[in-house]
């Protein structure tokens, strides 16, 4: 990868937001960050990061309505990347719907996190909204 990727780290948890926010800029990405979703669809509007680590349960604006947002601005593609807590098939359903491009579940492996991004970042858009209508198909088998 030739330019740095731009990643936005929203979560409320300010803990694992340095966390994160410091292993991604070791390994080279330049990185923002964001408390709640509000300031999460305020920093995508006005940085367009090339990639958002997204929390669901946030104060003010929850992960899944910031995705919901998201949708309705056809302008440009956010690639997102759910980093959340919540397990259920449910959650996942909605955020894969929602149009996520990966669902990760709390506590996660840094290494992990950091290849997933790199996986979402380097796959095409469409490839993501394949692997997006899968994932969907799958949940819905499953429950």
């Amino acid at each position: 990868m030739g330019e740095r990727l731009r990643v936005l780290v929203a979560d409320d948890e300010s803990a694992l937001r340095a966390l994160i926010k410091t292993n991604l800029q070791f390994e080279g990405f330049d990185t923002l960050t964001a408390s709640n979703g509000e300031e999460a669809l305020q920093v995508i509007r006005d940085e367009q990061p090339d990639i958002v680590l997204l929390d669901i349960m946030m104060p003010i604006m929850d992960g899944l309505t910031v995705l919901t947002e998201l949708a309705r601005e056809e302008h440009r593609r956010t690639r997102v990347i759910l980093v959340t807590a919540k397990t259920s098939t449910e959650s996942q359903l909605q955020g894969w719907e929602l149009g996520c491009d990966d669902y990760l579940t709390k506590p996660f492996d840094l290494d992990v996190l950091i290849e997933r991004i790199r996986t979402v970042v380097e796959r095409s858009q469409a490839e993501n909204q394949e692997r997006r209508r899968a994932a969907i198909e799958n949940l819905r088998l499953s429950s």
